[in-house]
């Protein structure tokens, strides 16, 4: 799985699609944000792509991450160990994946393990990671570390409600998307079908 050969053809042309997706600024905000989020200490790497997807590779930063936006006592990783088994690094991935759906992301926002580990995809990491910081932000419950300006505001509902009143008077309307009739009529109209000639 990770010992592929180099792509050619139509898939080198999609990797380099994907790989033009990757934001060097989104990066260092989401590496400030993450180790000031950890309650351990979280060495930084160094700039790049390569760098960021080795630091984030084994799951150990990420399941850090994820227990730091719980109070003490209830984080959702209650093991984590740095290991050099892919087995063990795709397991750490997949529990950060799994609790950040949990703490409410959408299914939809949550990159794949292997778009990390194999590092396919680390565009896709990043939004993963973005979308799980405007969800911090958003939820305000004092647990967030850093700048809240890092990451744009998470729309927020706005519901209305309206008496029992106005809403029966809504019904009595003629929506102007209908149609108007007037003026309209069917009167005089007739069929001037023929009839069908039979030679």
């Amino acid at each position: 799985m990770a010992n592929r050969g180099p792509a050619y053809g139509l898939s080198q042309e999609v990797q380099q699609k994907i790989d033009k997706q990757y934001d060097a600024d989104l990066e260092q905000i989401l590496i400030q944000w993450i180790t000031t989020q950890c309650r351990k200490h979280v060495s930084r790497p160094q700039p790049g792509c390569t760098n960021f997807q080795n630091w984030l590779k084994d799951g150990t930063v990420l399941c850090e991450l994820i227990n730091g936006l719980y109070p003490e006592g209830q984080a959702p990783v209650k093991k984590i160990q740095a290991s050099t088994t892919a087995f063990k690094q795709m397991g750490q991935i997949s529990q950060f994946l799994q609790a950040a759906e949990r703490y409410g992301i959408n299914t939809n926002d949550i990159s794949q393990t292997v778009d990390l580990w194999e590092g396919k995809n680390m565009a896709c990491v990043q939004r993963t990671l973005m979308n799980l910081g405007r969800l911090v932000v958003a939820w305000d419950d004092g647990l967030f570390s850093g700048d809240p300006n890092w990451f744009t505001k998470k729309s927020k509902e706005n519901p209305r409600y309206f008496p029992d009143n106005q809403l029966q008077e809504g019904k009595n309307l003629f929506g102007l998307q209908m149609g108007t009739n007037h003026g309209a009529s069917q009167a005089g109209l007739t069929d001037y079908a023929m009839p069908c000639q039979i030679l």
